[in-house]
């Protein structure tokens, strides 16, 4: 395995596990969670027991939705463009885990999160950083980034971008109606803050993770000391 690979693999353990113990916390003290992207409810398993009454998943793909359905899980058909099909104020937590790049309107997504949650919820917003060094050392070398907004064409994907994920090469949807795989609009960290505050948050707090192509050793301290360039970044907002 690459070293970029291990690091990349390190980075998002570690971030997803920041995320997953910021909703957990958020939870503690009652309320309900708003899954974004819920798949057949992997991080309902990760949220530490909560009721499945407290839960709801938004989910595109119909197989997922039918799975996490079967498991007796509320999980509902969505399409994360349009708006969120709840009313004001309905949730504690709203989850949204590598979703935003995924969406052609992820500013009106962040907007409408904030509307959905109560006075004192809490979203929690993972997603890559296209402002990285590392992205700058790929587009010096002439190929695209694997943070960046992907192509749609899945013969250049393989062998042009994303070299952290050339493992799933046979298995990118860049050309699908649907694709789970491209990135389409990407924030930069400065960019994501600045959005969450004009969206109506007042406590806006985010976290790197990975920083590329340093030494796994280094990278703990560059993420504490520039979150700023780190490859993928944890915001936890409040109203």
């Amino acid at each position: 395995m690459g070293i970029l690979k291990r690091q990349y693999q390190s980075t998002m353990r570690r971030a997803y596990g920041h995320a997953l113990a910021e909703a957990r916390q958020a939870l503690a003290d009652g309320g309900r969670v708003l899954d974004c992207g819920a798949g057949s409810g992997h991080t309902f398993d990760r949220l530490g027991g909560i009721a499945p009454e407290r839960y709801t998943g938004l989910e595109w793909s119909q197989d997922l939705v039918q799975a996490g359905s079967d498991r007796g899980l509320d999980i509902v058909a969505h399409d994360l463009n349009a708006p969120l099909p709840f009313a004001d104020g309905a949730f504690r937590c709203v989850v949204s885990l590598s979703v935003v790049e995924h969406l052609l309107k992820g500013c009106a997504y962040l907007r409408d999160c904030r509307r959905v949650l109560d006075d004192a919820g809490t979203l929690i917003v993972l997603t890559p950083n296209i402002s990285t060094y590392f992205s700058v050392l790929q587009l010096l070398l002439g190929r695209m980034t694997s943070s960046g907004p992907h192509p749609d064409s899945a013969a250049l994907a393989r062998t042009h971008f994303n070299v952290l994920n050339k493992a799933a090469a046979g298995q990118l949807d860049m050309e699908d109606d649907t694709p789970s795989h491209r990135h389409l609009v990407v924030f930069s960290y400065a960019v994501l803050k600045r959005f969450l505050r004009l969206a109506g948050f007042r406590q806006v707090r985010g976290t790197g993770f990975g920083y590329y192509p340093f030494p796994m050793a280094t990278q703990p301290l560059l993420e504490r000391v520039d979150p700023w360039h780190c490859h993928q970044i944890v915001f936890v907002a409040r109203p």
